[in-house]
Formats: structure tokens, sequence, C-alpha cells
């Protein structure tokens, strides 16, 4: 088990904004060998969550990223063919 100030120090230097973009990520690959309509659903998801996410906790370009995700996920959604 690692300290907790060892953690501590290291998260320090990321935002929320950048947890989240790893976690888009992160989910994004898991769901590519699932179908695009998860791919699709996932892409919503998160750009619901960066908009919610409070402008005090991350820059404002993710707010930006949020609404294209929420652009770009139905698109994929509605040309799914699965």
């Amino acid at each position: 088990m690692l300290p907790l100030q060892v953690i501590d120090s290291f998260l320090l230097d990321y935002n929320v904004g950048q947890a989240l973009l790893l976690g888009l990520i992160l989910t994004t690959v898991a769901t590519l060998p699932v179908s695009r309509k998860a791919l699709a659903l996932n892409t919503v998801l998160f750009g619901v969550l960066f908009l919610l996410t409070p402008q005090t906790l991350v820059p404002t370009h993710y707010l930006f990223l949020g609404i294209l995700l929420i652009v770009v996920g139905p698109l994929v959604y509605v040309t799914a063919r699965d």
C-alpha cells in the first residue's frame, strides 16, 4: 500500500476535468469492442458530466468539450447499425 501523502501529492497536479477526460478515454476504449450504440451512450453521458461539472473546479474549455460530446453522441447513435 502506498502512503496517502504520495497519492495526494500525485493528485494535486490534476483537476476534475482532467480526471473526467481520463475516464472518458478509458471507457471509450472499453466500449469499442461492444457496440457503437454503447459508445454513443458513453459519449452523451460524459458530455452531460462535463456540462454539469461546476466551472469553479474545471477550466472553461471542458464546458465546450461537453457541448461537443452532446452533439456528437446522438449522431453516432443514429448512424450505428447494431
